[in-house]
C-alpha cells in the first residue's frame, strides 16, 4: 500500500450503558480491561501499521471457527477470547483487539463496538481509531473497511478514555440484547 486509506470518524453523542458481556469478560480477563483513565490516542496509519491491522484481521477470521454462544457455552451471550478456536462475533473482535495490543497498538485506539446488522440483529466488531479515520475489523468481512462503508446501525462503543465506559454512537437506538454473529 503506497498511501493509507481515508475514512470518517464515528460520531459519539454521550455515555450509554456498558454491555453485560463486557462486564462479565472483564471479571474473567482483568488484564484485558484496563480500568485506568487514558488519553485518547489514534494509531498513526503508516503502511506498516495498515499491513499489521489487515494481517490480524485475516488471521483471526481464518483461524477462529464460528460457533454460537449457546452451542459453545450453553448461554445466550458470553464474550470470551476464542482460545479453543471457536467463537462468535464479539469473540473474533476481542481476539483481534488482544493481538493488536500484543503488537504494541494502543488499547485506547482499539474499541469494542456494538452494531445492528442489515437484518437488525446484534453484532460486535472492533473499531480501530487512526489518524486517517475509523476502520472496522469484522468477522463478516475479509477486508478492513471504513466504518461508514457497512450497512450497520452503530449503537455504542468503548470510550477512548476508559475501556469500561461506553459511548452512544449517533442518535439513540435500542441496543440489541445480545450480539451473536
Amino acid at each position: 500500500m503506497a498511501t493509507a486509506p481515508v475514512g470518517g470518524v464515528e460520531p459519539t453523542t454521550g455515555r450509554t450503558s456498558t454491555p453485560w458481556g463486557w462486564v462479565d469478560f472483564c471479571e474473567r480477563y482483568a488484564d484485558e480491561c484496563a480500568a485506568a483513565q487514558t488519553t485518547p490516542v489514534d494509531i498513526d496509519l503508516t503502511a506498516k501499521n495498515w499491513a499489521l491491522i489487515k494481517q490480524v484481521n485475516e488471521r483471526v477470521n481464518h483461524t477462529v471457527r464460528p460457533m454460537s454462544d449457546m452451542d459453545h457455552w450453553g448461554v445466550v451471550d458470553q464474550w470470551d477470547l476464542p482460545l479453543d478456536g471457536y467463537g462468535d462475533c464479539e469473540d473474533y473482535a476481542l481476539y483481534k483487539r488482544h493481538f493488536l495490543i500484543s503488537l504494541g497498538f494502543p488499547r485506547q485506539a482499539l474499541l469494542m463496538t456494538v452494531v445492528k446488522d442489515e437484518n437488525g440483529e446484534g453484532h460486535a466488531i472492533l473499531t480501530v481509531k487512526t489518524d486517517h479515520g475509523d476502520f472496522i475489523l469484522d468477522n463478516m468481512r475479509e477486508q478492513v473497511v471504513a466504518w461508514d462503508s457497512v450497512p450497520y446501525t452503530f449503537v455504542k462503543r468503548q470510550s477512548q478514555t476508559d475501556a469500561n465506559v461506553w459511548d452512544q454512537i449517533g442518535a439513540p437506538t435500542p441496543a440489541p440484547l445480545t450480539v451473536s454473529r
